[in-house]
């Protein structure tokens, strides 16, 4: 089981550890399918067991899990933290508590600025578009420069 927890750590972009105590039975199953949606893992771990898979990484998160902690693993940096930071707005017992994101550990605060990030493919799109404007702007200037040419 440490081998497991570790190999997820290890190859996950995001490593979140939230608080899920009080969400029922059909809460649960509906952010399992959310943070799947989301290319994301939802798994219950014992705090030992996690505590000595981390441990095995040089990771010391011991003083911050404490109590139920649910935890999810994710493929992209901010993606499973969008999906947790969305249904904690409706479901107010489940909250963020320390994440490790590309490898740096954050906490709750950090968390929570890193959910109101667009998404990758949402600064893919604003870059994208920071640039297109140059190159418009650059047509625009060449034209202009080529009709005083004509003159």
């Amino acid at each position: 089981m440490n081998f497991e927890i570790s190999e997820k750590v290890k190859n996950s972009k995001s490593f979140i550890a939230f608080n899920y105590h009080g969400l029922s039975v059909a809460d649960t199953n509906e952010l399992r399918r959310i943070l799947k949606k989301s290319g994301s893992e939802f798994k219950v771990y014992k705090n030992t067991l996690v505590n000595r898979a981390l441990s095995s990484q040089k990771i010391d998160l011991s003083d911050k899990l404490n109590g139920p902690k649910a935890f999810a693993f994710g493929s992209d940096e901010i993606a499973p933290i969008k999906a947790l930071a969305d249904f904690a707005k409706d479901h107010k017992s489940l909250t963020l508590e320390v994440g490790i994101v590309d490898g740096e550990i954050v906490d709750a605060a950090k968390l929570k600025e890193l959910s109101t990030l667009p998404s990758k493919e949402g600064l893919l799109t604003m870059f994208a578009g920071g640039l297109m404007e140059h190159v418009r702007n650059m047509a625009i200037c060449l034209d202009l420069h080529s009709q005083n040419l004509e003159k």
